[in-house]
C-alpha cells in the first residue's frame, strides 16, 4: 500500500488518453506548493498501442521499470487495465486528472467533472473525435470505476491558447458565421506548452511573465507556438488539431478548395475527406512508406518519398519559426520538444538550417548528445537560445486538478476524501 510522504499531499491519478496510447501517473501534489514542480512522482507508466496486443509499461521510483502483455482493444479497456494495475499495488488517489483536448468557447480552465461538463464534451467531440473521443473513454471508465468517491478534474489542451488576441485567433470568414458556430483558432498541446514555459523560465533564470520564445511540440501530432510574456499569442493548429505543421499522418495546413475539389470531381464524402486528411496524408502520404520519423529519416538517402516527407517537415516547420519569430518582434529562443523534437537531432538541425539571419544557430555537438533530456544546443555565439526540453502533461494535469479542487467551495484539503481503489 502507497502513499505519499505527508498525510497533507494530495494523490492524484493522472489519465492521458491519446490516440493511440493512453499514459498514466499517479503524483504527490503539495498543495502548500502549487508550482508546477511541487509534486513527485509515486507511479507512471503507459499502455500502448491500443487495439491489439499491447504493453503495459510501469516505472515506480527505485524499482526495474515492469513490463507486461495486455490486450486492450479500445482505450476503455486500457484504463481499466490500468486501474487495476493501480488497485493491485495498493495505491490511493485523492482525485483523478484527465487530459481533454478540446474545450472550445466554455472551458477555459480546469473543470471539475460532472453529468454536465460530460454532455458538453460530447457535443465538443465533433471538433477533434480522434483525440476526444480517448479522453471521453478515460472519464466513463473512472467514473464508473469510483462512482462519486473521489472527485474528477478536465484539464484541457485548447486552454493555454485562449490568450491569442482576435487577429491570430479569428479565420477572416463572414462575422456573423464565425460567431454563431464559434469557427476560430483554439490551438492544441496546450497542457505542453504550459510545461515548457515553466521550464524554460528556469533554466533562462528569468521569470515566466518575461518567456518570449517559439515552441515546437513534435510527435506524431505537431504544433508551433509564439509566446509572449509565458502567454500564448499565436499557434500553428487552428479549429481542430489537423491544421498547421505537417504531421505523422495529417495534412497540416492544405488549401481549403483542395477539399471541395476532391469532393466535386472524385465524389469524396466530408467523411472520406476527413479520413485522407487525418490518416492518410502528412509524412505518411507524402513518403508512401511510414508515419514514423525514425524510419523516414533511415530511408531518406534511398528512396525519394522518404526524403521527401523529412524535407518537407522540415521546411514547414522552418516556416513556422520564421514566421513567429516576426510574430513576437523577435524572440529569445527556440525549444523543442515532443516525440520528435526530444529525440531526434537530425530533425532539429534541419528545422533551424538557415537561421543565421535572426541569430540562431546550432551547436552540432551539443545537439548530438542532447537526446531524450533537457539542455541548451544552441551555439555560443547565438543571439537566439536553443533548448530541448522534454514535455511532461502528467506533471502539469496533476498540478491544474489539484489547484482547481482547493480553490472550489466544499472542497478544502481537510474535506477531499481519500478512497482505496
Amino acid at each position: 500500500m502507497f502513499r505519499t510522504g505527508t498525510e497533507e499531499s494530495l494523490n492524484i491519478l493522472v489519465l492521458n488518453c491519446g490516440t493511440a496510447s493512453v499514459k498514466f501517473q499517479v503524483a504527490a501534489v503539495d498543495p502548500e506548493r502549487l508550482a508546477i514542480d511541487g509534486h513527485h512522482s509515486l507511479a507512471r507508466g503507459a499502455v500502448g498501442p491500443v487495439g491489439g496486443e499491447a504493453e503495459l509499461l510501469v516505472n515506480l521510483p527505485g524499482r526495474p521499470v515492469e513490463h507486461k502483455t495486455v490486450w486492450p482493444s479500445t482505450h476503455e479497456a486500457a484504463v481499466r487495465r490500468i486501474i487495476e494495475w493501480c488497485h493491485d499495488a495498493g495505491l490511493f488517489f485523492d482525485a483523478v486528472g484527465h487530459r481533454l483536448l478540446h474545450g472550445g468557447e466554455r472551458f477555459t480552465r480546469p473543470t471539475l467533472i460532472d453529468e454536465s461538463v460530460i454532455a458538453s464534451l460530447e457535443i465538443l467531440q465533433e471538433l477533434s473525435p480522434l483525440h476526444s473521443g480517448p479522453g471521453l473513454a478515460g472519464v466513463r471508465v473512472a467514473r464508473a470505476a469510483f462512482n462519486s468517491d473521489i472527485p474528477m478534474v478536465a484539464v484541457f489542451d485548447t486552454a493555454f491558447h485562449v490568450t491569442m488576441p482576435e487577429r491570430a485567433c479569428l479565420y477572416p470568414l463572414p462575422r456573423d458565421l464565425g460567431r454563431r458556430l464559434g469557427l476560430r483558432r483554439f490551438g492544441s498541446h496546450g497542457i505542453s506548452y504550459r510545461w515548457l514555459v515553466s521550464r524554460y523560465s528556469h533554466l533562462a533564470g528569468i521569470p515566466e511573465s518575461r518567456a518570449t520564445f517559439v515552441a515546437f511540440h513534435l510527435g506524431e501530432g505537431c504544433s508551433a507556438a509564439a509566446i509572449a510574456g509565458g502567454k500564448s499569442i499565436d499557434t500553428s493548429m487552428g479549429l481542430t488539431p489537423q491544421d498547421g505543421l505537417v504531421m505523422g499522418t495529417r495534412s497540416g495546413d492544405v488549401d481549403a478548395s483542395v477539399l471541395t475539389y476532391l469532393a466535386r470531381t472524385q465524389g469524396l464524402t466530408p467523411e472520406e475527406i476527413d479520413h485522407l486528411l487525418n490518416e492518410e496524408s502528412g509524412l505518411k502520404g507524402l513518403s508512401g512508406l511510414s508515419h514514423d520519423m525514425r524510419e523516414l529519416l533511415g530511408r531518406a538517402k534511398d528512396h525519394p518519398g522518404a526524403r521527401l516527407a523529412v524535407d518537407t517537415f522540415c521546411y514547414r516547420a522552418r516556416k513556422y519559426l520564421g514566421a513567429y519569430i516576426a510574430a513576437l518582434g523577435g524572440a529569445d529562443a527556440v525549444v523543442f520538444s515532443g516525440g520528435i523534437g526530444e529525440n531526434l537531432p537530425a530533425v532539429r538541425a534541419r528545422i533551424c538550417e538557415g537561421m543565421e539571419w535572426c541569430g540562431l544557430e546550432i551547436d552540432p555537438e551539443a545537439n548530438r548528445r542532447t537526446v531524450g533530456t533537457e539542455g541548451e544546443i544552441g551555439a555560443r555565439r547565438a543571439r537566439l537560445r536553443a533548448f530541448v526540453i522534454p514535455t511532461d502533461e502528467e506533471a502539469v494535469i496533476a498540478r491544474e486538478t489539484a489547484a482547481c479542487l482547493l480553490q472550489m467551495t466544499g472542497y478544502g484539503r481537510s474535506s477531499l476524501r481519500t478512497a482505496r481503489l
